[in-house]
C-alpha cells in the first residue's frame, strides 16, 4: 500500500470512490478543493491510499481531503472540511484508516501546523469512538461528540411526509401560506435575494459573512445538485435556503431567515418546501445539519421529526508548534465583536467579513 497527493486530471477516479463509498458525504467530492481554493485562496491536500504501486489511481482503498487554513488570529490548521458539517477519512479497512491518518500528521508536521481536525459522521473503526494509541508514533485523542446531525427519512410521497407530521406543525406551516408568502426553488437565478437575506442575518447574529463568490463557485462547481430555496413576502426576500444533493440525501447547507418577518413565520415554509421538493424527487434522507442536543435549533429540527446521531470530530494537536488554536481565537472574537458586529452598516460588514470569515474553519 502507498500513501500519496491526488495528482491534477485523477479527480474523476476520487470522485468514483467518494461514490461508492458508504460512508461518504457531499464534503467529500473533489470538487470542494476547486470552490474553497477559488474562493479564499486556502490550499488543499487530497490524500489517496493505493492497493498497488503504479499511482493509477485505479486501485484507491482510501481517501483523506484536507485544507490548510493559516491565521494570525485563528490558528493554522489542517481540517476536513473547513467550512462544512462533515469530512475526514473514507477507507476500505482500518489498516487503511491508519495508514492515512499517519500520513496526515505527517503532512502537518510538514506544515507546521497547530491541529489537524477530521469531522466524521461515524467514529474511526479501530477506536470505537473512544481515543487509542495504535499509530506508529502518535497517539488518537478521543473524539469531541457533544454535536450531532439530524437526519430525517422520508416516505414516497410529501403528501405521506406532510400528513405524518403534528397538528400545531401542520397549522405553522399553513399560516404563512395564508399571510400570503410564497416559496420558490431554483438555482443561480436566486443567488442574489439568498445572498441578501444570508448576509443581512449573519450581520444581525454578530458574525461575519462568507463571501458571496462561494455561492457562485458553488454552483458553477456542482450545477443540479444544488438548489437555492426562496421565500418572499410581496416582493420582499424573507427566508433563504441552500440544499445540496448526494446519492440519496439531501443536506440543507445554510438557512437564513429576516428577524423583520419572524411575525409570518417563512422558515416554516421555507423547510416545508424544500422537504416537499426533495421528498416528490425520490431522496431517502433529509440532513437538517449540525445541532447540540436540545438547543433551539436542535428543537427546531426535532419538530419535523429529525433523529440526531452522533458526530465525531477528532482534533489532533502538535504541542510544538506555538499560535492560537481556532477555536480559541473564534471563541475571542465572537465574546468581543458580535455587538459591534450587530451594529454595522450592511455594506460594511458584506465587505469586511469574507476576510475574517474565510480564516474560521467552522
Amino acid at each position: 500500500m502507498r500513501t500519496r497527493l491526488i495528482r491534477q486530471g485523477e479527480e474523476k477516479f476520487w470522485d468514483a470512490y467518494v461514490n461508492r463509498h458508504p460512508g461518504a458525504t457531499l464534503c467529500h467530492l473533489y470538487g470542494w478543493s476547486r470552490v474553497i481554493r477559488d474562493t479564499y485562496g486556502h490550499p488543499s491536500y487530497y490524500l489517496v491510499a493505493e492497493a498497488d504501486d503504479e499511482g493509477s489511481c485505479a486501485g484507491i482503498t482510501g481517501v483523506l481531503p484536507l485544507v490548510h487554513i493559516k491565521s494570525l488570529l485563528f490558528g493554522n490548521s489542517l481540517v476536513s472540511m473547513p467550512f462544512l458539517n462533515y469530512g475526514g477519512l473514507l477507507a476500505d479497512d482500518e489498516r487503511t484508516e491508519k495508514v492515512l491518518f499517519e500520513e496526515a500528521i505527517s503532512l502537518g508536521r510538514k506544515l507546521k501546523v497547530r491541529s489537524l481536525e477530521c469531522r466524521h459522521i461515524h467514529p474511526l473503526s479501530w477506536t470505537n469512538g473512544q481515543g487509542t494509541g495504535p499509530l506508529k508514533d502518535a497517539a488518537v485523542t478521543e473524539p469531541v461528540t457533544h454535536k450531532v446531525r439530524m437526519l430525517l427519512e422520508l416516505p414516497e410521497t410529501s403528501a405521506k411526509l406532510f400528513d405524518s407530521f403534528k397538528s400545531k406543525l401542520r397549522s405553522q406551516i399553513r399560516k404563512p401560506q395564508k399571510e400570503g408568502l410564497v416559496a420558490r426553488i431554483g438555482g443561480a437565478e436566486l443567488l442574489d435575494e439568498f445572498y441578501q437575506v444570508f448576509s443581512i442575518n449573519m450581520r444581525d447574529l454578530g458574525s461575519p459573512v462568507h463571501s458571496k463568490k462561494l455561492f457562485v463557485n458553488i454552483l458553477n462547481e456542482f450545477g443540479g445538485s444544488v438548489r437555492l430555496g426562496l421565500v418572499k413576502y410581496k416582493e420582499a426576500a424573507a427566508a433563504a435556503g441552500l440544499i445540496f444533493c448526494f446519492k440519496d440525501t439531501v443536506e440543507i447547507i445554510w438557512a437564513s431567515s429576516l428577524k423583520s418577518f419572524n411575525h409570518l413565520s417563512p422558515n416554516m415554509l421555507l423547510y416545508w418546501s424544500l422537504l416537499e421538493y426533495v421528498t416528490d424527487a425520490g431522496y431517502k434522507l433529509f440532513d437538517f445539519g449540525r445541532s447540540t442536543p436540545n438547543e433551539g435549533t436542535y428543537k427546531f429540527k426535532e419538530q419535523w421529526g429529525a433523529k440526531p446521531q452522533t458526530l465525531y470530530w477528532y482534533e489532533h494537536g502538535f504541542q510544538d508548534q506555538a499560535g492560537h488554536s481556532a477555536g480559541a481565537g473564534a471563541y475571542r472574537y465572537r465574546q468581543k465583536g458580535e455587538e459591534l458586529w450587530q451594529s454595522m452598516p450592511l455594506c460594511i460588514a458584506n465587505a469586511i467579513g469574507p476576510l475574517i470569515r474565510k480564516s474560521i474553519p467552522l
